[in-house]
């Protein structure tokens, strides 16, 4: 979790706004007031590496964080079994691989760009993220009868 205290599952967090953007680029029904509901419903979730913020300590402290975090997101994926995982830091890329590798875990990884706060960033993460989540949506719509 960011040091800032913001939070995508309070809705105030830059990440959120892009997340719900993608999201949205694919259900133009989604919106601020259900986004969080459509996210989980999709059996979508979003876990921190580390359970703690890191965004502020300093570059040896912070790789020790992340390092013990491989530990614990490889009892997650354990426990949780995703079909994919999408890290939205570049620089974690490697300890969710490595943490995955530990759990024995065979599912997609999908590198994203941070949206942070650069457009191009933001169209880039959703541009990544589309293909995914169109096969999400067309595998949970209810199949309807032939005939």
């Amino acid at each position: 979790p960011p040091a800032s205290g913001r939070f995508f599952y309070s809705a105030n967090s830059g990440l959120y706004r892009a997340m719900r953007d993608a999201f949205k680029a694919v259900e133009p029904r989604i919106d601020d007031d259900n986004f969080l509901r459509w996210f989980q419903d999709l059996g979508c979730y979003l876990t921190d590496l580390y359970p703690k913020p890191v965004d502020r300590l300093a570059s040896e402290p912070r790789l020790r964080a992340r390092v013990a975090g491989e530990k614990l997101l490889s009892a997650k994926l354990v426990r949780l079994q995703p079909q994919k995982i999408a890290p939205v830091l570049r620089a974690i890329a490697t300890h969710v691989a490595s943490a995955a590798r530990t759990a024995d875990w065979r599912g997609e990884i999908i590198e994203l760009p941070y949206p942070g706060r650069w457009k191009r960033n933001r169209v880039e993460f959703v541009r990544v993220l589309r293909p995914s989540l169109l096969k999400l949506f067309d595998a949970r719509r209810p199949k309807m009868p032939r005939g």
